[in-house]
């Protein structure tokens, strides 16, 4: 399941990410179907398989950096799932993923975003004489603007954790000896040795 969630949410974004400019129906589905794959993968995360489960993988940052301290000095322990620097990386591919799927949701309807709360200014804005209505679709096209530009951000920092994503299991594959890309496809990796985290 964890195998068709990740190459499914690869498909996705890669196919998001090129019909950007060419189909907005296209990209729009595929956001879509994104969301809805990472709502199956929290669903799974928690009732899933024993590797799949967040509670297996899941730590907190104090150990996430004695981890990456270890990768530093080239003696990080082998995991036979996630190591905490996966999963981190996990969680902020899938909040990267959901965020960019929202705001892009939101800008498929602009009224959705006109009935968002309004953020508090920090000059206030000098319309007090216009009416309600022409302030509703003022904060409506001012805010789309806004959305626009933080589903662009979202998009392109989704970009930089996949090639950082990426270069992770690249170097974990070189440095236990093993193609993580195809365990991805497989499900096999080889058993566990001494010293090796289950």
């Amino acid at each position: 399941m964890v195998r068709l969630f990740h190459w499914s949410l690869v498909v996705v974004f890669a196919v998001a990410w090129l019909t950007a400019e060419e189909s907005a129906f296209v990209h729009e589905w595929a956001g879509y179907i994104a969301a809805g794959l990472i709502g199956v993968r929290l669903v799974w995360g928690l009732v899933g398989s024993h590797y799949a489960r967040f509670s297996q993988f899941l730590r907190g940052p104090s150990a996430t950096l004695a981890y990456l301290r270890e990768v530093v000095k080239g003696r990080e322990a082998r995991y036979l799932g996630h190591n905490p620097a996966g999963a981190a990386m996990i969680v902020a591919l899938l909040l990267t993923m959901l965020a960019t799927a929202f705001t892009g949701w939101l800008l498929e309807n602009p009224t959705r975003i006109a009935m968002l709360p309004e953020v508090p200014s920090i000059i206030a804005p000098a319309n007090a004489d216009e009416d309600e209505d022409e302030e509703y679709a003022e904060r409506g096209e001012e805010g789309e603007g806004a959305i626009e530009e933080l589903h662009e951000v979202l998009a392109n920092l989704m970009l930089v954790l996949v090639v950082l994503h990426v270069a992770g299991v690249a170097l974990a594959s070189v440095r236990h000896r093993e193609n993580l890309a195809r365990a991805m496809v497989t499900g096999l990796k080889r058993p566990a040795e001494p010293g090796d985290v289950a």
